[in-house]
Parts: structure tokens; sequence; C-alpha cells
């Protein structure tokens, strides 16, 4: 099954060498590949030739996977200079790479496994159209890719924590809704002084996040520090919880803030979840925080940006031969509010995607330093043996038809970010300071103008 992902990643994929699989463990040496091999080279050949958003070259991706097998040998002291390859017909080229493939894995002996050069071919079929983001992905990178967007599942309290700077304590910047904390009456901004007995100054976050994660079902107590007094110790007993990407609280004036750390599979849905709370706490207006998102799934910024988009053109999609799909708002828009956006040079993406649409609409303003610049859009073709090729197989324009490819997304207020900043608090968080300073103007002006609150 495909999967449409609009991503930036962090850094390189890593090739990480798999260890030999069982059939393989044999004193002789595999080379020859198997039916699994030959198939994922023949697939990823033809997702490459016929879903990149480019015309490539068949002769340059011969050359890049004869070249990447080439310097897998090298790199295992093997020394032997593999024939150069000739494009012919498609069925001709992919045969040609197993060839090679397999020349490769007579000359290594036990040295590399037919499973590392077949990645290797792979990885420089890829690599041939030169672009940041056509990449191979080995089994773990994929299913580090696919928790990082979806989430994970762990035994824990549900309570997000980060160190308090002045106090030294940790923490509690959220709580997931129907956690062992929240049911027990932890709240944000609550600080953490000990965890089973065990004092917390000083402790690192991972150190924390250590002793509150735990098997489900067994118990930890921690003691919480709130509004300057120590409460009785709460006693919670383990449970699964659901890694966010969406986080929430109410600041000052009832402005509900929403941070969205990435664009997955359940992030729309946690939104709606998290605009209806916060409107049920009295807010009146958002900030939608999308500093330090690097994108995620194309389906979810359009599910995302039709949370405020009541109808129209959220996104135009150009594939290969210039096919162009106009992606409409969903109609699930919440009733209007004033609604700042929070964007930076690492917001990417599925999040500029969400960004040039509020823009574009006009529903919300932009606050902060101009945005990444990636207008592309990936395919995620998974391969039998949990590998994947991930394929830009598009580029998209904004409703205004605006190609942000490498330009970015100038915001209607700029506001510099200083390295000392902690997002989400506004005392050390001047590009929040200034979305509620907008907030606050925008409301004043709007009750001028109807003659009531908002």
């Amino acid at each position: 099954m495909k999967r449409f992902l609009s991503l930036v990643l962090a850094g390189g994929i890593g090739a990480a060498l798999l260890g030999l699989p069982a059939a393989m463990a044999a004193t002789t040496a595999q080379t020859t590949l198997d039916a699994t091999q030959t198939g994922e080279i023949a697939t990823s050949y033809h997702d490459l030739t016929t879903e990149f958003y480019k015309h490539v070259d068949e002769q340059n991706i011969l050359d890049g996977a004869r070249l990447s097998v080439q310097i897998s040998l090298q790199k295992h002291h093997v020394k032997k200079t593999l024939p150069a390859l000739h494009a012919q017909s498609d069925e001709a080229n992919v045969r040609a790479i197993d060839l090679e493939v397999e020349n490769a894995a007579r000359a290594a002996g036990k040295r590399v496994s037919t499973t590392d050069l077949t990645y290797a071919a792979i990885t420089g079929m890829l690599d041939s159209v030169h672009d940041r983001y056509t990449v191979f992905l080995d089994p773990k990178d994929y299913a580090q890719l696919n928790t990082g967007l979806d989430g994970s599942d762990f035994g824990g309290t549900g309570i997000v924590i980060q160190q308090d700077d002045q106090s030294k304590l940790i923490a509690v910047s959220d709580v997931v809704p129907g956690g062992p904390a929240d049911k027990a009456g932890i709240q944000q901004d609550d600080l953490i002084t000990a965890i089973d007995g065990q004092s917390v100054k000083g402790w690192s976050v991972d150190r924390a996040s250590a002793h509150l994660r735990g098997k489900e079902g067994t118990k930890v107590t921690i003691t919480v520090l709130r509004d300057g007094k120590t409460l009785p110790p709460f006693a919670l007993t383990r449970a699964k919880i659901h890694q966010l990407s969406v986080f929430e609280k109410l600041l000052p004036g009832n402005i509900g803030y929403v941070a969205l750390t990435v664009f997955g599979k359940d992030t729309a849905s946690e939104l709606s979840a998290a605009l209806d709370r916060l409107q049920k706490k009295g807010a009146r207006a958002f900030i939608m925080d999308l500093r330090n998102n690097g994108g995620g799934y194309l389906n979810a910024a359009v599910g995302v940006s039709s949370m405020f988009i009541s109808s129209g053109p959220i996104v135009s999609v150009e594939s290969r031969g210039s096919n162009i799909t106009t992606l409409e708002a969903n109609g699930l828009a919440i009733a209007p509010m004033p609604l700042a956006v929070l964007v930076n040079q690492y917001t990417a993406s599925a999040s500029e995607i969400t960004s040039g649409a509020i823009q574009d609409s006009g529903v919300g303003t932009l606050i902060g330093t101009k945005t990444f610049g990636k207008g592309v859009v990936q395919t995620i073709y998974p391969l039998p043996d949990g590998s994947a090729v991930k394929i830009t197989t598009a580029r998209y324009l904004t409703p205004h038809n605006r190609d942000i490819n490498h330009l970015g997304i100038q915001p209607d207020i700029v506001v510099a970010e200083p390295r000392s900043a902690r997002f989400g608090d506004p005392k050390t968080d001047p590009q929040l300071r200034r979305a509620m300073q907008f907030i606050d103007d925008r409301i004043a002006h709007l009750s001028e103008i109807n003659g009531s609150g908002v």
C-alpha cells in the first residue's frame, strides 16, 4: 500500500547493515539473489522510473546502482571492479542490476550479504536522481519513521515533562487526557518534587522519564508542588499511553494554545478534541504552534487546515505530466475565531501546507520567522522485507498557487527567535508573547466593531 507523505527528515537516513538471515548462515555464502531481492530491485526501479515527479534517465539509474554496490564492496575491503552497465529496455536494465549484485556477491563471499548488496543497489538507483527526499529506508529506518509519524504505545503515567530552570525540579508541561495522571488530578505547571520518595531536584528529563515509565499495571508515587504548596503524594498505576502529536493549554486571556509536533495519522482528530476541550474551558481565540514541526502526512495537513478553513482549496498537488489535483477543506471547521500560527525555519512540508493555506485563506495570521521551504510531496512504497523506498512524486502549490519550494513562507508578523526561548512559556518565548498581543488586539478590535465580546 502506498503511503503519501509530506515530510522533512531531521538528518540523513542511516544505512544500518542487517545481520545475515538464518538461511544465509551456512558455510557457503549466498551468491544468487532470491525472489524477494530480485522483486525489490524490480519494484524500486519501476516506482522510480514511473512515479518520480521529473523525468528519469535510465542510464543514470544503472550508473547509480553500480557505483553504490562498488562502494559497498570497497567498504568491506573487497577488491573487485564491477563492469559498466548500459541502458537497454526496462526489463533488461533490471536484469543487469540483478547480475551486477550477484557478481559483487561472488567476489565478496561471506564478507557482504546479498541483502546488503541489494540494499546498496536500490540506494544507488534512488540517489541517481539527486533528490534529497528520494531515499531507501531499511527495515529499521522505516519502522522508526512509522513510529515518529504514528506515535508509539508505552507503559506510563501520561505526563509530559520538562526541567524547570529556576527550581531545577521537573515541571509538568502537559497531561495526557484520560491517562493515570489526568484521572488523579495532576495538572499542567505542577512541579514534581519527588518520584517514589526520591527527590528529583537536578534530575534530567531522561532520568525522570525512566522512573515515570514502566510496565502497565505497576505503581509509582509522585509528589508535586502546586502554587507553592506541597500536595499529598499521588499514587498512580501505570497504563498504556499513546504518544500524542498535539499538546494544549489555556493561556492568560482565555487564549487556547495548541502545539503540533508532527502531522501523523491521528493529528487532525487529536487537534479537533483539543480545540473542543479548550472551547469548553472558555477559549475565545487560538494560537497554533508549528515551530520545529517537520511535517508528516499530506492528508493530515488537509485535516488540520480544515479545522480552521471552512471551505475552498487547501493545497494543489502537481504530479508527473503536470497532472494537478486540488484538495479542498472537508467542511469540519470550528466557528471562526481569531487565530495566530507560530512558524520558524524548521516549520516544513506538511506544516507549510497548513501555514500557506491559513495565510492564503485569511483565516489566521502567521507570526515568527520564514519557514523551511519544502514544497514537494513524497510517496512511500513498502517492500516485502520491511524496507521501503520514499520517492518525491509531486510538488505542491498553496491556494494562491504559490510554489514555496526552496523559498519558504514569509510570516505576516516577523519576530526573531532567541536561542533561550522555551516554546509555550510566555515568559521566555517572545514569539508567543507577540502572538498573544496580536490576539488581544484582534479581540479588542472585533469587540469594538461588534459592540460586544468575542
